[in-house]
């Protein structure tokens, strides 16, 4: 499933060809409003990542990780390279930011939320972290899958 995971994240940017101008740019922070959402799908998942934002904003990096699949096959691509699995993730986060200062204050602003099927989405944006350490962000790439009801992330490369 790992290398099925890779092949799905690297082609869907091929595969659909996104582009920033491509879908209207909307905002998932905690106090940002999902209603905005075209789907049931998309309001789920634009609520999972203002409940990262405002777990993340109160200090809480097992609250933040319920976004992600609780699975040995979960895929974060960062700075350090990949890291497999809910466990090697959280204990990445919490190594990283091991205080709130280094935390800071989570914002996501979402430029594309895309449908691939009834299970599964592809979402990117931006990520921002206003902290006393120094403000740092990024961009992240993110592949939610639909498990047992639940929308889940089961892939993420953020730099």
């Amino acid at each position: 499933m790992k290398i099925t995971l890779i092949g799905a994240c690297l082609l869907l940017l091929a595969q659909f060809g996104f582009t920033q101008s491509a879908v209207p740019s909307s905002s998932a922070t905690a106090s940002s409003s999902p209603d905005s959402a075209s789907s049931p799908a998309e309001t789920a998942i634009r609520q999972l990542m203002a409940d990262q934002a405002a777990a993340w904003n109160k200090g809480n990096i097992d609250e933040f990780m319920k976004g992600y699949w609780n699975n040995d096959s979960l895929m974060f691509v960062g700075h350090s390279g990949i890291t497999y699995g809910y466990k090697q993730t959280l204990d990445h986060y919490k190594k990283d930011y091991s205080n709130t200062d280094l935390m800071g204050q989570l914002f996501f602003t979402l430029l594309q939320v895309k449908p691939l099927s009834p299970d599964y989405y592809f979402v990117i944006g931006k990520w921002l972290l206003k902290r006393k350490a120094g403000d740092i962000g990024g961009i992240y790439t993110l592949l939610f899958r639909k498990i047992d009801g639940q929308w889940r992330i089961v892939c993420d490369h953020t730099s």
